[in-house]
């Protein structure tokens, strides 16, 4: 590869999505764009220009279908190059792309494909389209259905619906010149359905200036070069990794790897060795974890000493962000990080300069360990509104308390309930065929009500959210995400949801860790096979006494009183997780309203 680094692709050059791909196709043909695993050949190097070439493919094939401007077609994919390569050939037709998550109900995807019309989809195997076409039933759409991985199963299906198609057979044969169209920046790129955490999700519209704009801005604070290779793992159906971790990199140069899985993730770190990592904070929670619970078993003076190796890399951030005087301790902090920062951070590649949280907030307590250990760890916030990137933490002015500082040509303000307000040009053009949604959210100058609660002193906090206050029979207001944040810090609870609406007290429902149950229960008498075993007085005794400890600097009324716990994880598959892995309230409050009607009766 060589060695000299590019300069970042301007949004007024690239105009639209398509056009930054042939842009960076033009400028940089001979580098690494992407690292995928082939299962017959191992880790596999793609060039700008055989992206470019085989784009043409897919651009050619795409346009067989007789589309017109501003149709949709839908994604259904793992992260992968074919991701792109559909994705771009679709932005060169003026097509409008709308993502599906790999791992969401079948009936979600189908009500998004029904919702959207979609002509033609693109999707990974034979087994998700027999789920899906089940749950779709008579629908029309969509039209075309291009299954990615051949397999016996798959021709099967293709002989008996005229509707499908073998990408290798769909798939134009021949040279192909990718060729993106002259559009309006301010046309609709894609439509991203929400994770609809209550009720339908809704299709959030974006324009490809929208993404184009938000891309540029963030490279002022969050600095890419061609050097840097990034480890896709979060689902390209996620925004923000749809926007930081492909079209971001696209804009800088640099080089982007597919992980295999969730499960070989820790294996690709150290074969991948990345320079950036965006992830959500349940990666760096699990990762604190499994730190902790290792650390446990260590003898004192070992707990003692990564204590104090934490304690003075945090003093040594502090130093050189210019927020501490000069310390003795400072004088400890690079032997001590060699020991036993190193080690840990080698586990991620060993070659991280920076890493990303976004998406839901971070325990600070869980970036002060990592920034400590030398792993520089910043915190942003966003929406699938505003395209998604809204602030971040510079390097040099990180504040992990904080989710950072907005980006340039980003307005916010703070409204009535201290609710947050953005406004700029990444802002959402409106949601999908639903005005009166739209104008829920969109006022009348352009400002957007993120239902946020926020407070702004240089940077940006996030301290609340107005839909999920609870207010108790007392008038008491409850903030539950930053009681539900602190008990999920013990490491029995996975899992956590604060109850209380309308209640004159808080409980919380709870999963506890599966693979510490059995421990748990024999340390109180209780068979771990035995399901009255969660219902047992001495065990909620001591699962509220581990609570009090968490919540013990909130105020007095922010008290758990009652406990329900299961050892039943929520999960996208049971209908109580959402794709982005947020808590759905509502669903796990329906199905559990008998046993929670219950913890207010004792």
């Amino acid at each position: 590869m060589p060695s000299e680094t590019l300069d970042p692709i301007p949004a007024s050059v690239a105009q639209t999505l398509a056009g930054l791909f042939a842009e960076r196709i033009k400028r940089s043909p001979d580098r690494i764009a992407y690292r995928y695993f082939a299962r017959n050949s191992g880790w596999t190097d793609l060039t700008w220009q055989a992206m470019g070439e085989q784009a043409g493919r897919w651009q050619a094939s795409l346009a067989n279908e007789g589309l017109a401007k501003g149709d949709r077609v839908a994604i259904l994919l793992r992260n992968g190059p074919e991701w792109v390569l559909f994705d771009q050939a679709a932005l060169a037709l003026g097509l409008v792309t709308v993502p599906l998550y790999a791992d969401d109900r079948p009936e979600n995807a189908a009500y998004i494909l029904r919702d959207a019309e979609v002509e033609v989809l693109l999707i990974q195997d034979a087994g998700r389209w027999r789920r899906l076409a089940e749950s779709l039933g008579d629908s029309p759409w969509p039209r075309r259905v291009i299954i990615l991985e051949p397999s016996a199963a798959a021709h099967e299906l293709a002989s008996q619906d005229p509707r499908l198609r073998l990408a290798d057979a769909w798939l134009m044969q021949g040279a192909y010149a990718f060729v993106p169209g002259a559009f309006d920046p301010a046309s609709l790129a894609t439509i991203v359905y929400t994770s609809g955490t209550t009720g339908r999700p809704k299709g959030v519209m974006l324009s490809h200036r929208n993404i184009l704009s938000n891309l540029e801005a963030t490279l002022t604070l969050f600095r890419i070069d061609s050097e840097d290779i990034f480890l896709s793992f979060l689902p390209l159906s996620h925004t923000l990794e749809r926007t930081a971790g492909y079209y971001l990199p696209m804009m800088a140069g640099a080089s982007v790897a597919y992980a295999r899985s969730i499960t070989q993730l820790a294996e690709d770190l150290q074969t991948i060795r990345p320079t950036v990592l965006i992830a959500v904070p349940r990666v760096f929670e699990r990762l604190h974890r499994r730190i902790a619970d290792q650390l446990a078993t260590r003898p004192a003076p070992l707990r003692w000493l990564f204590a104090l190796t934490v304690a003075s890399g945090w003093r040594e951030f502090l130093y050189r962000q210019g927020r501490t005087p000069w310390h003795p301790l400072l004088r400890l902090a690079p032997l001590l990080r060699r020991l036993f920062g190193k080690p840990i951070l080698n586990r991620l590649g060993g070659r991280l300069r920076v890493a990303v949280s976004g998406g839901a907030p971070l325990p600070p307590q869980i970036a002060r360990i990592f920034i400590g250990l030398g792993l520089p760890i910043l915190q942003g916030y966003g929406l699938t509104e505003t395209s998604p990137v809204v602030s971040v933490n510079p390097l040099d002015d990180n504040v992990p308390e904080s989710v950072g500082k907005p980006l340039p040509g980003i307005e916010l303000r703070i409204g009535e309930d201290s609710e947050l307000l953005v406004r700029g040009p990444n802002v959402m053009q409106g949601y999908w065929r639903n005005p009166e949604a739209t104008a829920r959210v969109l006022d009348a100058e352009g400002w957007l009500h993120t239902g946020d609660q926020a407070r702004l002193a240089g940077h940006l906090y996030i301290i609340g959210r107005i839909k999920d206050i609870l207010v108790l029979s007392n008038g008491e207001k409850v903030a539950p995400a930053d009681l539900e944040m602190a008990i999920a810090e013990d490491p029995w609870f996975d899992q956590v949801m604060v109850l209380g609406e309308g209640q004159a007290y808080l409980s919380a429902m709870l999963v506890l860790n599966r693979e510490r149950w059995p421990e748990i229960a024999r340390t109180h008498d209780l068979d771990p096979d035995d399901p009255a075993s969660l219902q047992a007085l001495e065990l909620h005794k001591e699962v509220l006494k581990r609570i009090r400890e968490r919540l013990s600097g909130f105020p007095g009324y922010a008290k758990i009183r009652q406990v329900l716990l299961s050892l039943e994880p929520w999960s996208i598959e049971n209908g109580l997780l959402t794709p982005t892995m947020k808590i759905r309230r509502n669903q796990i409050i329906e199905r559990h309203a008998a046993a929670i009607a219950a913890l207010y009766r004792k």
